[in-house]
C-alpha cells in the first residue's frame, strides 16, 4: 500500500525498535536518509539502527556516528532508498518479505514492503526524508543537514543531474540555514580521488570500447585490475560516470566483475534514451537516465547483453526516426 509523508511519519511515531536497511553497495543517498532517519528516531528515545550488506566506505563517516551502536530484536523493518528487495544483498536478504515500510524515490521500485512512501519525483530519498523528520518533531541540526545533503548532492551529481527541481534547490537551501559545512562534503565528495582510484580509472579507460557509431562507450573494471590498483569499494563510488562524459555518447555502460563471478553493470544515459528500460531487459531497474543490473556468464556475454540492450534502446529512440 503506498502513503505519503505524514502518513509515514506517524506510522514511525507508533513503533519502537526499528532496523533501517540500507542497499547494497551504499551510496551517499541509502546512506544519507538511513542514518538521518535512524539518528532522528533515536534522539525521539526509540530504540534503532541501521544494517548494509556491504561495509559503509569510510568518507561516510561523519554521516553514520550520527548513529548510536543499539542491541536490540527488531520489531519494524524500514528499507531506505531500496527500490527491490534483491538490492539488500545476501546478508539481509531474509529480510526481503519483512520490511514494513518503505521510503524510495525510484520509479521502478517493486512495492515489495507492506507500506511504500515512493516519491519517484523526487531528486533523491534524502529530499524525502526532510519531510519525514519534519513530520517526527525531529530537530535538523547541521549534523543532520549534513547527512540529507550528501544524498541530495550525489544523487544529483551536484545538482547537475535533470532530477534537480525547485524543490530540490529549496529543501537543500534550508539544510544550508543549519551551517553545516558545505564545502568541506563537497571536496570530499566531489573534488578527491585516491592515487588508486586514479591508477584504476586509467586502466578502465585504456580498454574502452566504443559501439553503435561512438553512441555507447563501455568501460570495464575486473578483479584483477582492482587488486593490481589495490582499489577498495570506496574507490569506485562515481566512476560509473566516466563513459558517459564523452562527446557524442549518450549510453556509458560500466561492468564491474564482482567475487562471486557475477557482473555488475551499472548504465548511464543521456536523452532520448532511458537507462532504466535498457536495464529491465536485463533483470534489472533504476531511473531514466541512471540505471543497473546484475549479469551471470562470462564477461564477454555480460558485454554483449549489454551492448544488445543498448542497441534495442537506440533502434527505438535515434535509428528508426
Amino acid at each position: 500500500m503506498r502513503i505519503d509523508a505524514a502518513q509515514t511519519a506517524k506510522r514511525l511515531l507508533e513503533q519502537d525498535r526499528v532496523l533501517v536497511l540500507l542497499h547494497q553497495y551504499p551510496d551517499g543517498d541509502t546512506i544519507g536518509a538511513g542514518c538521518a532517519l535512524c539518528a532522528g528516531l533515536q534522539s525521539l528515545g526509540k530504540q534503532a539502527g541501521i544494517a548494509c550488506n556491504h561495509t559503509i566506505p569510510e568518507r561516510y563517516g561523519y554521516i553514520t556516528r550520527l548513529v548510536r551502536p543499539m542491541e536490540f530484536e527488531p520489531e519494524f523493518i524500514v528499507a531506505a532508498d531500496v527500490a527491490d528487495p534483491k538490492l539488500l544483498g545476501d546478508k539481509l536478504a531474509h529480510f526481503g518479505s519483512r520490511v514494513n515500510l518503505c521510503i524510495d524515490h525510484h520509479g521502478s521500485n517493486k512495492l515489495y514492503a507492506k507500506e511504500t512512501y515512493l516519491d519517484p519525483g523526487a531528486a533523491a530519498t534524502c529530499e524525502m526524508m526532510a519531510g519525514v523528520l519534519a513530520g517526527l518533531g525531529v530537530t535538523v541540526d547541521a549534523a543532520l543537514a549534513a547527512a540529507l545533503y550528501t544524498g541530495i548532492a550525489t544523487d544529483t551529481g551536484c545538482f547537475k543531474y535533470s532530477n534537480t527541481t525547485a524543490k530540490t534547490h529549496f529543501i537543500t537551501a534550508k539544510l544550508m540555514e543549519t551551517g553545516m559545512e558545505i564545502e568541506e562534503i563537497n571536496r570530499v565528495m566531489f573534488d578527491t580521488k585516491t592515487k588508486n582510484r586514479v591508477l584504476l580509472e586509467r586502466m578502465a579507460m585504456d580498454g574502452m570500447e566504443f559501439a553503435f557509431d561512438d553512441r555507447c562507450a563501455i568501460i570495464t573494471i575486473t578483479r584483477a585490475m582492482r587488486e593490481q590498483s589495490n582499489t577498495g569499494d570506496d574507490d569506485l563510488e562515481g566512476i560509473t560516470t566516466l563513459p558517459r562524459q564523452i562527446e557524442g555518447v549518450l549510453a556509458g555502460v560500466t561492468i564491474r566483475e564482482q567475487t562471486d563471478g557475477r557482473f555488475k553493470a551499472s548504465v548511464r544515459t543521456h536523452p532520448p534514451l532511458d537507462a532504466a528500460a535498457i536495464c529491465a531487459r536485463l533483470g534489472g531497474g533504476g531511473h531514466p537516465n541512471a540505471a543497473g543490473c546484475t549479469l551471470e556468464g562470462t564477461l564477454e556475454e555480460a558485454r554483449e547483453a549489454l551492448k544488445s540492450a543498448v542497441k534495442e534502446q537506440l533502434d527505438e529512440r535515434i535509428f528508426t526516426h
